[in-house]
């Protein structure tokens, strides 16, 4: 298995000339896969792509490698925020789909000889609505949460090949400890692809193994450890660029993939897992997670600069401390789940 957060070489060169004076431009990307469910998965290694593309505008890095102390300090206030925030919009979203899912089944019971009566009456518009509204509940919980993640990634993908959008893309879609911007590239980073390989890396093995973490989770405690995981992997990679004084920017969702991959092989350690190309050959989940930690953690010390590491093994550490406690954390939303209901219900009607 391996599991990587590769250089965007399609334009690193350009960037690094033009604004770094040779400060890397990282991507994270994973490229994995799974055989079948339970996750199995298949691992094909990254290759190298060039381009004559040549970004214009941008935010030029600056050529001293001290991160500013007040950066970091947002850095760590906004990861802390945004991820109560990721978890108690979930819990009210949660709130609201099981309202209302209480309410849908109730109209239904009272009143179903009438909808069954008036489906003859329906439109050619009503009746697309509603083989739509079919096929997305036929949908997996891990293909719902999928699709709106997989949309998104492709629309900044495509924004990306906007000449005009591209000083506002790196701005605001790559994450650097040393920039004027800190806090939301953190964010939107993490959705954030220029290659296409890349893009299709991430979003074949986030598909792959989505089905298993939702599935254990829900729809919207997934959601809200997915987004927050993206943060905390782009904060790690902070930190650790700050430490070592190595300035640059990063895109890419492997921080947030890397915390799902995790999590499946913490709660199913003894998965069987299978390399792309050699079948044949399978480990564990428990196994495969270990080493590719180990691998990361070397990348850390050793200094490494083709991959993002520290965001890797942020990404994995969080994917872990989940399987471990996030039952027991999750469980404390009762108290905001009281006080919403009593603030829903007090509302006039």
């Amino acid at each position: 298995m391996l599991v990587n957060r590769a250089l965007c070489r399609s334009w690193l060169s350009q960037v690094t000339h033009r604004y770094a004076n040779g400060h890397n431009f990282t991507c994270r990307h994973i490229v994995p896969a799974p055989r079948s469910k339970p996750p199995a998965r298949y691992v094909h290694g990254n290759s190298k792509q060039r381009s004559n593309v040549k970004p214009t505008g941008g935010e030029p890095v600056p050529e001293s490698t001290t991160v500013p102390t007040n950066n970091l300090i947002k850095a760590v206030a906004f990861t802390g925020a945004f991820t109560v925030g990721c978890f108690a919009g979930a819990t009210i979203w949660e709130y609201e789909n099981t309202r209302s899912l209480i309410i849908t089944k109730t109209k239904q019971a009272q009143f179903g000889w009438w909808h069954s009566r008036s489906v003859v009456d329906r439109s050619d518009w009503a009746q697309l609505k509603q083989d739509i509204r079919q096929h997305w509940d036929n949908l997996s919980t891990g293909e719902k949460v999928f699709a709106p993640i997989c949309f998104v990634n492709l629309l900044v993908f495509g924004l990306w090949r906007v000449p005009r959008l591209r000083s506002t893309m790196i701005s605001y879609f790559t994450s650097n400890p040393a920039a004027r911007i800190v806090c939301w590239p953190m964010f939107l980073s993490t959705f954030s692809h220029y290659s296409a390989m890349h893009l299709f890396a991430n979003m074949y093995v986030l598909h792959s193994f989505a089905n298993a973490a939702a599935t254990s989770l829900g729809k919207e405690q997934f959601l809200a450890l997915y987004l927050s995981a993206g943060v905390f992997s782009s904060l790690m990679s902070i930190l650790y660029k700050a430490g070592t004084r190595q300035v640059g920017m990063s895109l890419g969702a492997s921080g947030a993939i890397m915390t799902v991959l995790a999590y499946v092989c913490a709660q199913y350690p003894d998965t069987q897992l299978s390399i792309l190309f050699l079948p044949a050959l399978t480990f564990s989940a428990s196994a495969g997670i270990k080493v590719i930690m180990g691998i990361d953690f070397a990348g850390c010390v050793m200094g490494w600069k083709f991959f993002d590491h520290a965001a890797h093994l942020g990404g994995a550490a969080f994917g872990i401390f989940w399987a471990h406690y996030g039952a027991q954390l999750w469980a404390k939303r009762l108290t905001l789940l009281n006080y919403y209901h009593q603030l829903r219900e007090s509302k006039p009607k």
